[in-house]
């Protein structure tokens, strides 16, 4: 008689299976609790107790409280989305403006006038590799924020986006970003109404501003061309004058008609000229030839400046019928003003060493590296000399098709840009990897040849350890010794900078590049002050990658700003009298939740408004200055151990082992490089990773050693002054909150599971207790396999490596009521799941059967890939290896009695191949929901 079959069990609380797991190893030094957890349900599974569909379930259900809390706190880090509060705030800011004291007089007309027509702060929207969400989702996400229903299922696997998508998305972001900025405009007007009723009319206030950089950054992608850079600033150029006639066509007719009409004929050019824009990939010459003769000839049709606008806005603000409507009248003109034609200002990037080769192409003496000491003096000399002799060129669409020269071609595409499409606004030039004064010398020269010079911005990005801790002033002196580049920033009226926190975090630890950075603004603004050159703006551009979202800071937007731009750094460029304008980017999907829903947009200017016109720190006292030596030590600490860390093989093993393929893309890049034959590269050095990938792969291993890894040996020495800086200290504690984040995310267990899941021993200590010949001989040869990677031994010394430091930091860290930041049993249970799916698929993945060699594929080659989770692509290429059916040739008739068909593979499909796809779809789910409980993706 059979047995009957076992009853299924509901679905399981994986979080309090993982609390129990937990319990049970407390006081335990030898347990392995995320490993007795997988086992445990690895065995279920085995038995019938529990089936895949169902663990699916329990795994959606811990994605639907993410998605929750995610949401909440979404809300939480704006300062909240009441509408009412919002604009009160919005209020407050102006009024203040007007009236600092609100017991002494209002400021002079004048003072508001200056305070509120200077762009403050900005708001750069970027697209880096943080789609991590389908954007349906992404939308009900913010709408949830945003006060709306919290929906349950959603699919959280983000959907790659393309460039265009990349697009479309951050111009719904901008788009609610300016209808904030309108509220805000309104607020200033408001109060001006209020103070000085017969002067307001004439204000144009515009403290804020936003620029993007979504489709035109080329800095490491080869997949935008100067077409698709001009086709998508025409289509910004079309939003914005399309969003001015919507604001136009809402009021009565009285005095609107010509602004109306004069739109109407500045949409249809652009419109055409848009249309006539080469499609992606290598234009065709007629192509390029029809858009040139419509980009020149419509050009003064479609406007190329917002002067002949703003010269009817006089004459319609005289004849509105009431000020509601004379109200709406100034804040569409203060929009114009802010943003010229565009809907948000524009960014370019390229990489330094592009500019070095443009440079020597028109300039043959500037052979030579620049940081070449033997070559250093002549190559400022000669780079002197060409700005002296250089002359603006010609530019023209054919010489676009014809450049080689990525620099020069970017900065002609700029040329274009100035010339046919909007002049009003200077185009931000960025340039990555800055690392000489000769480097911004070489764009001047560009810049000069192409006769741009006026209309761009050049920007260093500082970004590396190097640029930070020694080269960042060094690079701007060498630039100030030029006369040319002296008078370029005169011309211009203001210094640029970028600060990256990406490849600064990941390389020397974030809290440590926090402190490299503010180190850097203080001695911008003593250089600039011992080069007579205090009255220049200082725009300090900040474009984050933080661990925890591109920008993402635990504590809100408000923390955030305290954090970019703390009171040192103010008071410094305040002492000298130097104006200065914050920019903040929100990058990709995870930084345009911010402006997600207008509510949200409305909440993230308010916040940004209220920083830019914080009144000016006065003697600053925070402790962290007062006791710089202790906190100097600790980031000098985690910047050395910091350092050590990225140059050990074994991190490296431990990134790239099968943590890249955890991660499904987010983004139109690659996340790391292909190799030669196919497949992802074998990971050798961080480096080879992209920096948002390389922090999303340690969130997705349960530990973020980005956030806090240096830190524990200095704490740990003198736990009571760290703990003193944390709580007495806001400068210090902003810092901290990333450590305190990164230990809250991060656990001990959960990395020493995925470490022994490289680990051949695990496997044979596994393989000695196995319940069945079988699996017995399936975890042996997991082992075999693996010892052949060579990773177990490497990637155990840096586990002890990281474990030591994380052991010191959470011993000095200061616990409210003997609490201490500690991963939730909810995301330990999502790991636990991901290394049983893991387990699961190696031990299937040793089970395909031997074959020959088949272009190119051979069992060994595929078992490697799989080992490495590189599952889509093995399991397409056994399908190749393994039909399912005959090919429809089998069945036709050939003249004779047909020999035997002997049918497909439908076998080893049914066992391998699709097992396969199911097991690592739910790692990747897996993945997204870590992404979901992180509350960003790298």
């Amino acid at each position: 008689m059979a047995k009957p079959a076992k009853r299924q069990d509901p679905t399981p609380d994986l979080p309090a299976l993982a609390a129990a797991a937990r319990a049970q190893a407390d006081g335990d030094p030898f347990a392995s609790p995320a490993l007795a957890m997988a086992l445990t349900l690895s065995r279920r599974l085995d038995s019938g107790e529990l089936d895949l569909p169902t663990l699916r379930e329990a795994l959606r259900r811990i994605g639907d409280l993410a998605f929750a809390d995610r949401a909440a706190r979404l809300g939480r880090q704006v300062g909240g989305t009441d509408a009412a509060a919002t604009d009160a705030a919005l209020i407050a800011v102006a009024q203040r403006a007007a009236r600092p004291d609100p017991a002494d007089s209002p400021v002079p007309f004048a003072a508001f006038r200056a305070a509120c027509e200077r762009p403050r702060a900005a708001a750069v929207f970027t697209a880096h590799p943080t789609f991590s969400l389908p954007r349906a989702t992404n939308h009900a996400l913010a709408e949830a924020a945003s006060g709306g229903p919290v929906p349950e299922g959603l699919p959280l696997r983000p959907v790659p986006p393309d460039l265009e998508e990349e697009f479309s998305q951050a111009v719904a972001a901008i788009t609610n970003g300016r209808d904030a900025l309108d509220r805000l405009a309104a607020a200033f007007l408001g109060v001006a109404r209020e103070t000085w009723p017969d002067r307001w009319r004439s204000l144009v206030p515009t403290p804020v501003i936003l620029s993007s950089w979504v489709g035109y950054d080329t800095d490491g992608r080869t997949d935008i061309g100067w077409q698709d850079t001009l086709r998508l600033r025409l289509r910004m150029k079309e939003l914005g004058l399309a969003r001015l006639e919507a604001q136009i066509a809402a009021l009565p007719p009285e005095g609107t008609q010509p602004l109306r009409d004069r739109l109407a004929l500045a949409l249809e050019a652009v419109r055409m000229q848009i249309a006539a824009c080469p499609p992606p990939g290598a234009p065709e010459p007629e192509a390029a030839q029809r858009f040139a003769h419509l980009l020149v000839g419509r050009r003064e049709d479609a406007l190329t400046t917002p002067e002949p606008l703003l010269e009817l806005f006089g004459g319609a603000i005289a004849a509105a019928p009431d000020d509601q409507a004379r109200l709406a009248l100034c804040v569409a003109r203060a929009g114009l003003v802010a943003h010229g034609l565009s809907l948000a200002h524009t960014h370019v990037r390229l990489n330094s060493a592009q500019l070095h080769n443009a440079a020597r192409l028109r300039a043959p003496d500037l052979g030579g590296a620049p940081d070449d000491a033997a070559r250093r003096r002549a190559l400022f000399g000669a780079i002197n000399a060409a700005l002296d002799e250089a002359r603006p060129e010609p530019v023209d669409t054919g010489g676009l098709l014809s450049e080689s020269a990525s620099a020069m071609r970017l900065m002609m595409t700029v040329a274009q840009i100035a010339k046919h499409i909007d002049a009003s606004q200077p185009v931000r030039f960025l340039v990555a990897e800055t690392e000489s004064g000769f480097t911004l010398l070489a764009a001047l020269l560009v810049a000069r040849l192409c006769g741009v010079e006026r209309h761009v911005e050049i920007s260093p990005l500082f970004e590396t350890a190097e640029a930070l801790e020694r080269r960042g002033e060094r690079v701007i002196e060498e630039a100030l010794r030029s006369p040319h580049w002296r008078a370029y920033l005169r011309g211009l009226g203001r210094l640029c900078l970028q600060f990256g926190y990406s490849d600064s975090g990941r390389y020397v630890g974030q809290p440590a590049a926090s402190h490299l950075i503010e180190r850097l603004k203080l001695r911008v603004a003593d250089l600039l002050a011992r080069h007579g050159l205090a009255d220049l703006e200082v725009v300090l551009f900040d474009t984050h990658g933080e661990g925890l979202g591109r920008g993402g800071h635990p504590d809100g937007l408000a923390a955030r700003f305290d954090y970019l731009d703390p009171p040192a750094a103010r008071a410094a460029f305040a002492a000298h009298r130097t104006p200065t304008r914050l920019e903040t980017s929100f990058q990709g999907g995870d930084g345009y939740q911010l402006f997600g829903t207008p509510a949200l947009a409305h909440a993230a200017v308010a916040r940004i408004a209220e920083h830019a016109f914080a009144p000016p720190p006065g003697e600053v006292t925070d402790l962290v200055y007062a006791e710089a030596g202790f906190a100097a030590d600790l980031f000098a600490g985690m910047r050395g151990a910091m350092a050590g860390l990225v140059e050990d093989p074994g991190y490296a093993g431990l990134l790239g082992g099968f943590g890249p393929a955890l991660l499904d893309r987010t983004g139109s890049r690659p996340a790391a490089r292909q190799s030669d034959t196919g497949g992802p590269a074998a990971i050798r050095h961080p480096r080879e990773l992209r920096a948002i990938p390389n922090n999303a792969v340690l969130q997705q291993l349960g530990f973020l050693a980005n956030l806090t890894h240096g830190l524990g040996a200095n704490a740990s020495r003198e736990p009571e002054g760290f703990a003193e800086l944390l709580r007495k200290s806001p400068r210090f504690a902003g810092a901290m909150a990333f450590a305190r984040a990164g230990l809250s995310l991060s656990d001990p267990d959960i990395l020493r599971g995925y470490v022994a899941t490289l680990d051949p021993g695990m496997w044979l200590d596994r393989a000695a207790h196995a319940r069945s010949p079988s699996n017995a001989s399936a975890l042996g040869a997991v082992a075999t396999a693996l010892e052949e990677q060579g990773l177990g031994d490497s990637v155990r010394r840096t586990f002890r490596r990281l474990l030591a430091d994380d052991s010191a930091l959470r011993g000095a860290w200061p616990g409210d009521d003997g609490e201490q930041p500690r991963m939730s049993d909810r995301l330990f249970a999502v790991h636990a799941v991901r290394l049983l799916l893991v387990h699961r698929i190696w031990l299937r993945a040793v089970n395909i059967p031997e074959f020959s060699p088949r272009h190119g594929v051979t069992r060994d080659g595929l078992l490697r890939r799989l080992l490495r989770l590189d599952v889509e692509e093995a399991a397409t290429l056994l399908d190749s290896v393994f039909p399912a059916h005959e090919p429809p040739s089998a069945a036709l008739d050939y003249g004779e009695p047909p020999s035997p068909r002997r049918g497909g593979y439908g076998r080893e499909h049914a066992e391998l191949m699709e097992p396969l796809r199911d097991l690592f779809a739910m790692v990747r789910e897996a993945s997204a929901v870590v992404s979901m409980e992180c509350g960003a993706h790298g």
